[in-house]
Parts: C-alpha cells; structure tokens; sequence
C-alpha cells in the first residue's frame, strides 16, 4: 500500500512540474509563418476577469499583422502556465488573431518580457538568442509595418443606441418606405384585376 501511494504521488508530481513546459523552438522562417501577430509593445493597462482577461498593448514596432497602436490581447488568467504580464512591461509578442481586432496570447508562444540585467534574461538561456539580437532579426527579416489609424467605426460602438433626432428620421424614413411600398403593391394589383 505504501509503494502505490508513493507511485501515486510522483506520477501526480511529475505531470505537475512538466505542465508549463514547451518544446523548445529556434527563430527562423517556420517558426514566424505560425504566428499571425508579431509586434514590439508595452502594457497599457490590465483587466482580469478569470478566463477572459485581457491586456492592452502600446505598439511601438509591428513586424507581421494588422493592428492598430493600441491592441488588446486576452488571456486565461486561471491558467497556471499564464504569462506572467505587469503594466508597463516591454514585450515582444507572437500571437495569432482571435477577433478582428484583437488576439488570443499562448503561453508556449515566443513571447517574451524585456529584462534589463542580462544575467537575469531566463529566455536567452532557453531561446539562445537575446531580446535586442531577436529585435535586430525581426526588424531585419520582416522589417517595419505601419500601424493601423484609429477606426472611430470599432465593433463595440455598433450597439449604440440612436439620440433622439437620429430616431426620429429613422422612424420617419421606415413610415415613408412603409407608405410607399403599400402605394405600390396595390397599383399593382389593381393593374391585374
């Protein structure tokens, strides 16, 4: 009984410890194609909201997509192989998109947070390349897009309710097409009498 127990524990410790690990990728031609996204950013701002969390990103370099300066990525906040995310942080991020306007962040993505003690920097040591030779190779490889204006026409603001003169001409135009329709349907019928 006491050896199964202890077979129990150490399969329940191993999945446990070898959960958050990603096979480890190089930075080459293959390894951008998966991503859709790829910019240089920092944290705007943070909102937790258990699996649907969400971070907005200030882009300051767009290598790969279509975004605008600010760009919301959204994250499992109960995940406990999360990115670790602070407001303020420098990021490079590798994401593909979720939305239109926004993007699903993965934890086995390249993504990585700029360290300034390069000791320190753990992505150098698993990725074998430096934050800024990464930002050289990306600037070099894929060179510099330009960012999206803001589009004052964003899909949040479809569901906005009319002011009061907007609904006013918008029932007005709906009486008149109404009227007309009506107009028209029964000269119609009273030419095939």
């Amino acid at each position: 009984m006491k050896n199964i127990i202890i077979i129990f524990l150490f399969t329940i410790s191993t999945k446990i410890t070898l959960a958050c690990q990603c096979p480890l990728t190089n930075l080459n031609e293959k390894e951008i194609a998966k991503y859709e996204i790829i910019f240089k950013g920092s944290i705007k701002s943070i909102k937790l909201n258990t699996t649907k969390s969400e971070a907005i990103f200030t882009v300051s370099e767009l290598y790969k997509g279509v975004i605008a300066q600010d760009f919301k990525l959204f994250f499992d906040d109960k995940d406990p192989c999360k990115l670790q995310l602070r407001v303020g942080e420098e990021w490079i991020i590798y994401a593909n998109y979720h939305q239109v306007d926004n993007a699903k962040l993965d934890y086995c993505s390249r993504s990585r947070y700029y360290i300034k003690n390069i000791n320190e920097d753990f992505f150098t040591e698993t990725t074998g390349i430096s934050y800024d030779e990464e930002i050289r190779y990306l600037q070099s490889n894929l060179g510099l897009h330009k960012l999206l204006k803001d589009n004052p026409n964003k899909t949040e603001n479809r569901n906005i309710i009319p002011n009061t003169n907007q609904l006013i001409i918008t029932l007005l135009f709906s009486i008149i097409g109404v009227i007309g329709f009506y107009v028209i349907v029964n000269k119609l019928f009273k030419k095939y009498k």
